[in-house]
């Protein structure tokens, strides 16, 4: 039986209140545009979850399907499968196409449709897998694939008014998780339980501010003891016990946009050795914070960091850069690697950027003081400076909590 091969789902219920204004929308799509016309591009086809939310304020749940955005010097269309109904429609700033599973091809055919006889499209170098590369090569013929993915990122780095004070709201919201930790934290309580109250209470603070945005993605890291070795370590039943090194990592999502809270807590009490060293990298935090500032390289932020961390015998207990851009992304997509606090970085800080400092040793089980340390603020850098979006408290002066004492 022939079936169709794309389904028509345009005005199916209304357009859902966008996350950002049709200004900031299309001042968006026209950088791309503006890049694209320089570079002779004709058409982009966008794949990745983080430019397709970027350029079009819809984010996908692929589940094995694929999705798109293609975007040209007049129009910017989403291709979504059939599965998702009218949603893809309602949520893209522009207009959308949806294929059908009826052949495995229609995907390629509902894009087909968009590029029409484009020769030159620039496509996602670090998202677009073999599999893909080779079919977008077998179904256009002629076509040259270059590389967008790059200059897109160099856009997203600089974040708008809009965007700044989006994330802002969402680092409040990270602050209200990192409190609900601290009430949920307890000897003989496990990491999920804390990780639980800690997300409910965001997810709920989210559906406040935003009351049509969708609730997805939004999650918290608790670890305890050994478990704080690593920064992306998952939760576990493991239950707290008294002089555990604790970490709390609250992640609130909204639209796409990732803000996150990380702070080192201590289970009642703490010993002189974990006191010296999460001290320690407090001070390195401090100074970290007050070198994000416009022209500064995010080469010589490491390097500075990295000597006071090396005279104290510590640098080789570093495990990863000292920070990182913040807006469209998730632990599962969006990094933008061109701004990073790292030694191989040569970026130079700019006002409009958001960036992270948190920096993190980790003391191998057995020695002294064991355990992960790490505090993350979320900064914007301004013409003069930098302004602190992260309000919560740090430190043994306020995070040695459990049934006996409290964060302030």
């Amino acid at each position: 039986m022939e079936r169709e091969r794309l389904q028509n789902f345009i005005g199916n219920g209304t357009k859902a209140r966008p996350t950002f204004s049709p200004e900031e929308m299309r001042r968006r799509q026209d950088a791309i545009r503006s890049y694209m016309a320089n570079a002779e591009i004709e058409a982009a086809l966008f794949t990745s979850y983080h430019n397709i939310n970027y350029y079009a304020d819809f984010l996908y749940c692929r589940f094995g399907r694929r999705y798109g955005l293609v975007i040209d010097q007049d129009e910017a269309t989403t291709v979504s499968a059939g599965i998702d109904g009218g949603q893809p429609w309602r949520r893209t700033f522009g207009t959308n196409i949806t294929y059908t599973d009826w052949n495995r091809d229609n995907y390629f055919h509902a894009v087909r449709r968009l590029v029409g006889s484009a020769r030159r499209i620039g496509i996602e170098f670090d998202h677009v897998d073999i599999e893909l590369l080779t079919l977008l090569k077998s179904e256009f013929p002629g076509v040259e694939f270059v590389d967008i993915a790059a200059p897109a990122m160099r856009l997203r780095m600089i974040k708008s008014a809009e965007e700044i004070a989006h994330i802002t709201e969402m680092a409040r919201i990270a602050d209200l998780g990192g409190a609900a930790v601290v009430e949920a934290t307890a000897v003989g309580t496990p990491e999920h339980e804390v990780a639980l109250h800690s997300t409910q209470a965001m997810v709920r603070e989210i559906a406040r501010v935003w009351p049509e945005a969708e609730l997805l993605d939004t999650w918290t890291w608790f670890q305890s003891g050994i478990n704080t070795d690593g920064a992306h370590n998952p939760v576990t039943a493991r239950k707290i016990e008294r002089g555990d090194i604790l970490s709390l990592n609250c992640f609130p999502m909204a639209a796409g946009y990732y803000v996150a809270l990380e702070r080192t807590l201590f289970a009642e009490e703490a010993s002189d050795a974990h006191l010296k060293l999460w001290e320690f990298n407090c001070k390195i935090h401090d100074r970290g914070k007050d070198l994000l500032v416009p022209g500064k390289s995010c080469a010589e932020i490491a390097a500075e960091l990295n000597e006071m961390y090396a005279a104290e015998n510590l640098l080789q207990y570093r495990s990863f850069g000292y920070g990182h851009s913040f807006g469209v992304l998730c632990h599962y997509y969006g990094r933008e690697a061109g701004l990073e606090l790292r030694e191989d970085c040569e970026t130079v800080l700019e006002p409009g950027m958001v960036v992270s400092m948190e920096p993190m040793i980790t003391i191998p089980e057995g020695q002294p003081g064991a355990g992960g340390y790490r505090e993350h603020d979320i900064l914007v850098i301004e013409e003069d400076g930098n302004r602190n979006i992260t309000g919560f408290p740090y430190g043994p002066d306020h995070l040695i909590v459990g049934a006996k004492s409290r964060a302030a």
